[in-house]
């Protein structure tokens, strides 16, 4: 791309006109969609949900196979996508390749478990993990500690989505503060007068306008360089230090799996995934997501791939973040960067909007009094949960963006015993479901503090040095050991009091 004010103007011409229509398009979709509904019979208007706060939460419950799988693939595909893993593998090579097999090892997870939840929760009307643990173990402490967990975790992954948005705003040009400014404004708007209709429509948009940008760059960008081979070969002289850091080093390959791990077992316990999981219309649904879902890590692979080709193509930044939009700025002709920013941006806005309104869910179905669970208490507290996001953007000093969403990991895993191991059989103590969940936080916590936001611990395992383990999943296993033995120890305290009363 050329230099000049001529060239920016017309990226930025581009991009505002693709992403206003979007923010436009999803922040009056409850109009037109009124309009329509008020067309219907009345009993098919009441079906359609109305426009009550299950309607701005969860859409009615009643999105099917088609609409479910771009919402689900749309808040589960991000600025994490798009931005960070490739600023991760341009920092430190094949090591940021995790998201890989984690996208891959969490659908038969979902394909078993989710079909469950959205049974459970239909059946009992409930909205939100914290309902269902509440159902599970009738424990008001511990439906508090579910519920806390999913909209403290999902503050830095809607964070996450904010410096997205203000990456490309930044690479276009407009100065200071602006950028964030512009990216926290949009997601209000758009998510406050849309609900969950909004990403449900505009994730149509979103997917195509990303899989155009991510298939001109995967076939524009290596022809430029000379070729797969020529740029796969250029890897071994380009990357620093010059000892083939796109190789996965055998001291990497413990994190690189337990990251992979701990990001599967956590991808969907988030209150996002979890939303676009219970406004499925049926458990079939979400089945056939579980099948068709891995088309999307095709996509990641090739994104991935983004951080090598702007180490071959020269791109030399201090700031990771903007590795993917100063390539395309190098490699493209400006208006097709402003298309793909736009791409980039819209792929920001739908996860964010979904994140917020699945954290707003929480709020008012389980944190405060019912009479906030109305369709105006639920736009505001999504509002506070983009606030919390915007405070974690300025004061969490990460290394890596995507270190904000593996920290959010860190603190939602703690919620997989009461959530998941709820739905064997086995009766679990709540008492010890409590209190594995705020002895694993405490530790979980702990760590990422004291090694500096990074989402690995170093472990003595033996050898000449510590192992390098996901933090998320030391405090999951220290979680789940604590479930059992309180839960033991309460089975054996309760034995010998009957044993003491059939005595007397």
């Amino acid at each position: 791309m050329s230099g000049g004010v001529s060239t920016d103007m017309v990226a930025l011409i581009v991009f505002i006109i693709f992403f206003g229509v979007t923010i436009v398009a999803g922040s009056t979709v409850s109009r037109w969609r009124g309009r329509l509904s008020s067309n219907k019979a009345p009993e098919k208007a009441v079906q359609s949900g109305g426009h009550g706060a299950e309607d701005w939460g969860l859409g009615g419950r009643q999105f099917g196979a088609w609409v479910t799988w771009f919402l689900v693939g749309g808040d589960f595909y991000t600025a994490y996508t798009v931005i960070a893993v490739p600023a991760l593998v341009y920092a430190v090579g094949a090591y940021g390749f995790f998201a890989l097999p984690y996208t891959i090892i969490v659908y038969p997870f979902i394909f078993v478990v989710m079909p469950r939840l959205w049974d459970i929760a239909h059946k009992a009307g409930l909205g939100t993990a914290a309902d269902i643990v509440r159902a599970r173990f009738g424990s008001r402490p511990l439906e508090l500690a579910i519920a806390t967990s999913g909209l403290v975790a999902v503050m830095p992954y809607i964070a996450l989505q904010l410096i997205g948005i203000r990456t490309v705003i930044e690479a276009l040009g407009l100065p200071g503060d602006v950028p964030l400014v512009v990216a926290f404004v949009s997601l209000a708007a758009y998510t406050w007068f849309g609900g969950l209709h909004a990403p449900a429509l505009t994730a149509f948009i979103k997917d195509i306008m990303i899989y155009i940008a991510v298939i001109a760059a995967v076939t524009v960008i290596p022809l430029h360089l000379g070729g797969y081979g020529h740029m796969f070969a250029a890897m071994n002289t380009t990357l620093p230090p010059p000892d083939g850091e796109h190789v996965l080093k055998p001291a990497q390959m413990a994190p690189y799996a337990t990251l992979a791990l701990s990001s599967a077992l956590a991808a969907f316990l988030y209150p996002h995934t979890l939303t676009g999981i219970l406004a499925a219309k049926s458990a079939d649904t979400i089945r056939q997501n579980a099948v068709y879902l891995p088309i999307y890590t095709i996509v990641l692979g090739l994104i991935a791939m983004l951080g090598f080709m702007a180490h071959v193509a020269g791109v030399d930044t201090h700031s990771s973040s903007l590795v993917v939009p100063l390539l395309f700025q190098k490699i493209f002709p400006s208006w097709f960067v402003g298309f793909a920013f736009a791409a980039i941006a819209v792929g920001a806005l739908v996860p964010a909007a979904v994140m917020a309104i699945g954290a707003a869910n929480l709020l008012t179905h389980n944190i405060l009094p019912s009479r906030y669970d109305t369709v105006n208490g639920a736009r505001v507290a999504g509002l506070v949960v983009k606030l919390g996001a915007l405070f974690c953007v300025l004061f969490l000093n990460a290394q890596f963006a995507i270190d904000l969403q593996l920290l959010g990991g860190v603190i939602i895993l703690q919620t997989f015993p009461p959530l998941i191991m709820g739905l064997f059989k086995i009766r679990y103590s709540s008492v010890g479901m409590l209190a594995g969940w705020v002895i694993g936080t405490l530790v979980g916590l702990g760590l990422c503090w004291m090694d500096g936001l990074k989402p690995v611990h170093a472990v003595p395992l033996g050898g000449d040095a510590p192992t390098l383990i996901s933090t998320g999943l030391i405090a999951l296993i220290v979680n789940l050991l604590v479930v059992g033995v309180v839960t033991l120890a309460g089975q054996l305290a309760a034995g010998r009091s009957g044993n003491a009363a059939v005595t007397k």
